[in-house]
């Protein structure tokens, strides 16, 4: 069974690294609720998901879940003293604190270009993102840490990249560099050049040097017949 989990693991990650450019060390965002779940499952998220993902994470979180924990007292401290080991984010809500499912939804606006994974057991958050293309989705379910699948969201936004109908900004931005890097915007340039300068006057304008062969041609004809009039006049 971990096999099998492995392996549907291995192909999701592919699929995001593929067609959404998702690296090394990998960026998992966490709320409380998974930290919770974490706890009460016994599960050691550093030490046990990187292996999961298949390469080095780093985990983070932020002050709107920090402070939605502390609000929540007691029953969530534990899950409290996990979330404040990991990094912490800056978002957008330093004099206003948000709900930590609101804050995580801020973070992966615009294209999600952190490339970050939500580690959730919030459905309703869960299902928000699940609107979104190209963001990972973790959740914790029978003891196990699962990485879901790819969203239908995802999928139309690959299928469209496929069509050649949509090119992501940075792929556009990554491609104009390339061709820079190489030098292959300067290469088009000097073909444009050779082709202008390897125009020339058209061979078919010396056609007239011919006809002017041909009236040469016929002049010395003409004074034969000439001579041969004058001498049977005599």
């Amino acid at each position: 069974m971990k096999v099998t989990r492995q392996k549907h693991a291995k192909k999701i990650m592919g699929f995001y690294k593929h067609n959404f450019n998702f690296r090394e060390p990998f960026q998992v965002l966490l709320d409380g609720t998974f930290c919770q779940a974490a706890l009460r499952n016994k599960i050691q998220i550093r030490e046990q998901l990187p292996g999961y993902l298949g390469g080095a994470a780093q985990f983070c979180t932020t002050r709107c879940v920090l402070k939605e924990l502390e609000s929540l007292g007691k029953a969530l401290y534990g899950a409290k003293l996990i979330a404040q080991r990991f990094e912490v984010r800056k978002c957008s809500h330093h004099k206003d604190p948000v709900s930590g499912s609101a804050c995580l939804l801020s973070m992966i606006e615009e294209g999600n270009p952190h490339h970050f994974f939500i580690a959730t057991q919030d459905q309703d958050l869960a299902n928000k993102v699940k609107k979104k293309a190209g963001i990972p989705l973790l959740f914790i379910i029978q003891n196990t840490m699962v990485l879901d699948k790819p969203s239908p969201k995802s999928l139309a936004f690959v299928r469209k990249l496929q069509m050649n109908q949509l090119v992501p900004e940075h792929q556009k931005q990554s491609i104009v560099e390339l061709k820079e890097k190489e030098g292959l915007v300067k290469q088009e340039g000097e073909k444009r050049r050779k082709r202008k300068r390897a125009g020339g006057p058209n061979p078919l304008s010396c056609l007239k040097k011919k006809k002017k062969k041909t009236q040469e041609g016929q002049e010395p004809s003409a004074e034969k017949k000439k001579r041969r009039k004058r001498k049977r006049i005599r």
